[in-house]
């Protein structure tokens, strides 16, 4: 089965290297290191028209730290993801017209406690379908992985990314593969962090995982 291979990308740069390399998608943001924000729209416009026909997914974060946001923020959430659905741009990367879009964005919530904040949740999900929707790595920070996977199915998102609970994704492969045994197909487990060529088959093989993402996961 073929490993498809989501390239985590903070510049137009990583865009056209991870395009060149072959990823299946890419996952835009900026500031990676403190673990990625939102975008800019000339960002999120410019990697568009590089990717091309590759899928590209949008971080909807509005700061670095912790995962538990204020009303206000909030709100800045619901318009980035207002700006994901409404953003196009008709540049090809072949010179060709084309109507380009956003694919998915890539959310997550918590409350103070460490569990999934559904109620803010369930605003950003309705805001942002019919895009594809991932829960990023704020799952690592929750208090029990078991129950956020529970309440994070039942909002009826597409697919979790995770390092299982761990430093990166080696480190936590066995939790990773009682998560991919749990979801049982309802939710498409994502190991990311720390991934590369080298240990990816071997982290496929342990955890059955079929979508990997990283940074240098193509290098």
């Amino acid at each position: 089965m073929k490993l498809f291979r989501e390239v985590c990308c903070p510049t137009i740069e990583a865009v056209s290297k991870a395009v060149a390399a072959g990823a299946d998608r890419i996952e835009l943001c900026e500031r990676l290191e403190v673990g990625g924000v939102t975008p800019s729209e000339s960002l999120i416009k410019d990697a568009l028209a590089v990717a091309g026909t590759v899928p590209v997914n949008v971080l909807v974060r509005p700061r670095e730290g912790d995962f538990v946001y204020s009303e206000e923020e909030a709100g800045d959430m619901l318009e980035s993801i207002a700006l994901c659905k409404a953003i196009g741009t008709d540049r090809a990367a072949d010179g060709r017209k084309a109507e380009l879009r956003v694919n998915g964005v890539v959310i997550g919530a918590l409350r103070p406690d460490g569990s999934v904040d559904m109620a803010l949740m369930r605003r950003l999900v309705a805001a942002a379908r019919p895009l594809s929707i991932t829960f990023h790595r704020a799952f690592d920070e929750c208090r029990d992985p078991f129950e956020a996977l529970e309440d994070i199915i039942s909002l009826g998102i597409d697919r979790l990314l995770t390092s299982g609970h761990c430093t990166d994704a080696w480190e936590g492969r066995f939790i990773l593969k009682e998560l991919v045994g749990h979801a049982a197909g309802r939710i498409v487990i994502m190991p990311g962090c720390g991934i590369t060529p080298a240990n990816l088959p071997e982290l496929a093989a342990i955890t059955g995982a079929t979508e990997f993402h990283g940074s240098r996961i193509l290098n």
